[in-house]
Parts: C-alpha cells; sequence; structure tokens
C-alpha cells in the first residue's frame, strides 16, 4: 500500500530538501521499513537495535543512500548481508555499540563502495577483531579510503590485517593499548597518507617497522604522542629516524616515559652517551662465556685434586694396605666362625661341653 506522505516523520526527522532522515533517541529497535528513496544521508543513533539482520535495509530501495550513521544503537550483531542492499554506500559509522558478532558478509559476496569506515569503540570484542580483519582481507573493502579504530584498547593487531586495502589513505589507531607493532604489516598501503598511532603503550619501534614507514611514498602525518618510550639501547634507531625523517607530526614533543632517569627527556635529544650502549648486549654470548669460565674452573679443580692424590701417593698406599689387612683378618673370623657352625661334630662337642 501507498506510505502516507507524513509517514516518515512518526520516527524520524525527514529534510527532503537536504535529503537527510535523523532517527535519533526514539528507542527505535529497527531499521524503519518506510524510509523514503530519497535520502542521502541517514542518522539512527542513540536507539535500542540490538542487531542488524540480513535485509534491514531493504533490497533497491535506497538507491542514494552514501551516509550512513548506526552510532550509539546498542548493536551487539551485524548478521551476513545485513548492509548488502545499498549500492551508493560512501560512509559507514558503527561507533559507540557493543559488537560481539560481525559477520565478515556483512557487505554480500561481491564487495562494497565503502569509503570511509567507523569503528571508535566497538571493537571491544577479540572474536569482532577477527572478524573484521577477515572482512578487511577478504578484499570486500578494497575501495575504503578511511579506517577509524580508536577507543578500542587495542593490544595486538591480526596479522595481515591490511593488506587489501590498496586504497586507503587514514588510518586511526589512537587511544588504544597497542604494545608493538613487530606482526603488522603496512606494505602495499602506497595510498597512505596519514597514521595515527597517538595514546597507546608503544615503547619502541623496530627497524623493520621504521623501515616500511620510509617505503611509503604517500605517508607524511604520523602520529606518535603520548606513548610510553622506553629509552634503552633498543630506542637508537627510532631516535636515528626521528631526525631524519620529516613524517612525524609535533615529534620534538615526544619524551621518555622509561626508565627513571630519563624520564621526561625528548627522543630527539638522545645521545648514544645517554644510552651506554658501547657494548652490545648479547646474551646469547654472555651464557656461552659463562660456560666456558665454568669449565675452566672445573677443569682446575680436577688438577688440584689429582695433584693432591700424586703428592700423597705413599701414604694412601699404606692406607690402602691397611684397610686391605683389616679387612681380611675381619673375613678370616667370619670364615672360621663359619666352619665351627658347619661341622657338626663340633657343633655336638660345643652342646656337651654345656652339659
Amino acid at each position: 500500500a501507498q506510505q502516507p506522505p507524513d509517514s516518515c516523520q512518526t520516527l524520524c526527522d525527514c529534510l527532503e530538501a537536504a535529503k537527510t532522515v535523523k532517527c535519533v533517541d526514539g528507542n527505535l529497535t529497527a531499521v524503519p521499513p518506510d524510509l523514503p528513496p530519497y535520502v542521502r544521508n541517514l542518522f539512527i543513533t542513540g536507539n535500542r537495535l540490538a542487531r542488524l539482520p540480513a535485509g534491514a535495509f531493504p533490497a533497491q530501495r535506497l538507491p542514494d543512500l552514501s551516509a550512513l550513521n548506526l552510532s550509539g544503537n546498542h548493536l551487539r550483531a551485524v548478521e551476513a548481508g545485513a548492509l548488502a542492499a545499498l549500492p551508493a554506500l560512501r560512509q559507514l559509522d558503527l561507533s559507540g555499540n557493543p559488537l560481539v558478532s560481525l559477520s565478515p558478509l556483512a557487505f554480500g559476496e561481491g564487495g562494497s563502495p565503502l569509503e570511509e569506515l567507523a569503528l571508535r569503540g566497538a571493537l571491544r570484542d577479540h572474536g569482532v577483531l577477527l572478524s573484521l580483519a577477515a572482512m578487511l582481507q577478504s578484499g570486500a573493502l578494497r575501495n575504503l579510503s578511511r579506517l577509524e579504530l580508536a577507543d578500542n584498547g587495542l593490544l595486538l593487531l591480526p596479522a595481515g590485517m591490511f593488506t587489501a586495502l590498496p586504497a586507503l589513505r587514514q588510518l586511526d589507531l589512537s587511544n588504544n593499548s597497542l604494545v608493538g607493532l613487530r606482526n603488522v604489516s603496512f606494505q602495499g598501503l602506497g595510498q597512505l597518507q596519514s597514521l595515527d598511532l597517538s595514546d597507546n603503550s608503544l615503547g619502541v619501534l623496530r627497524n623493520g617497522t621504521l623501515a616500511q614507514f620510509r617505503s611509503l611514498p604517500a605517508l607524511r602525518r604520523i602520529g606518535l604522542g603520548r606513548n610510553a618510550w622506553v629509552c634503552d639501547c633498543a630506542i637508537e634507531d627510532l631516535v636515528a629516524w626521528l631526525k631524519e625523517s620529516d613524517q612525524v607530526e609535533g615529534k620534538e614533543a615526544l619524551t621518555c616515559a622509561y626508565p627513571d632517569k630519563m624520564l621526561g627527556k625528548a627522543l630527539l635529544k638522545i645521545n648514544s652517551s645517554d644510552l651506554n650502549c658501547s657494548v652490545p648486549v648479547d646474551l646469547p654470548s654472555q651464557l656461552q662465556t659463562s660456560y666456558v669460565f665454568l669449565g675452566i674452573v672445573l677443569a682446575l679443580i680436577g688438577a688440584i685434586f689429582l695433584l693432591v692424590l700424586y703428592l700423597n701417593r705413599k701414604g694412601i698406599k699404606k692406607w690402602m694396605h691397611n684397610i686391605r689387612d683389616a679387612c681380611r683378618d675381619h673375613m678370616e673370623g667370619y670364615h672360621y666362625r663359619y666352619e665351627i657352625n658347619a661341622d657338626p661334630r663340633l657343633t655336638n662337642l660345643s652342646s656337651n661341653s654345656d652339659v
């Protein structure tokens, strides 16, 4: 049946001139079924959409929808095919939803034209992070140019998570708990212009990561502020890179967090003499040296023992003879007693004498 002209107004604020629909703080539990086909910008925020099922958006009913904001809706599950029928979708915001299930096929099997994806505070569940990685690696979002993963408490990122995003220009990983980037590959992100790693728990960046940064021609804005930089010998490569690179924003403000003697010192002002790294710390070689030293000590003790035996050979020989004579006398006593007990005549004689 034909919907009345004002049906959109019952649940949402519909602005045809601006091609915008806002369904804000309305306690909605599902996407309104009668959204006007003219909508380009759709805001469904602050509601109670616990799940986004397959076909949540009517197939081919929203041909021009390009910006979809679903933030803050208590969403827990985005199911396969939930976002598949939106041919013009370019921007999607799922921030602030406590997701526990995100289907790698949420955009269908043919992929999506999506260019911007915001998941701020929506990836607290580790399983959802792995699902997102699977979705990205599948190539379903190859057109993505901006990916926002801030405020998620992330410790480590799945290996190869960004390998199928050739169009990515902006990557926001700020305000997480990242402790390292060893398993993170930025190879293939030839268009990457901005990488925000501020407000994390990074202690050092290794040579492999720094080499990747150098190899990305478009990367000109790297945010590294407010991390827990550990200023020991391992940070020399990072300091050298900072001094030569123009990629890091506000690098003058980067300071040491550990150890205490280096607290607050600017990374750019660190010299080798501050780190006392003239002798490289090589644990395997230290262990090898310890084993050699132990062997020498044991050999020395053995030599001294043999020398003592040699010098006291006469006394030891006499002592051995005395022990041998004592053992012989003792054994002869046992032998004599055995012979008496074994001879019946001697036994009877002994008994008669007792009587």
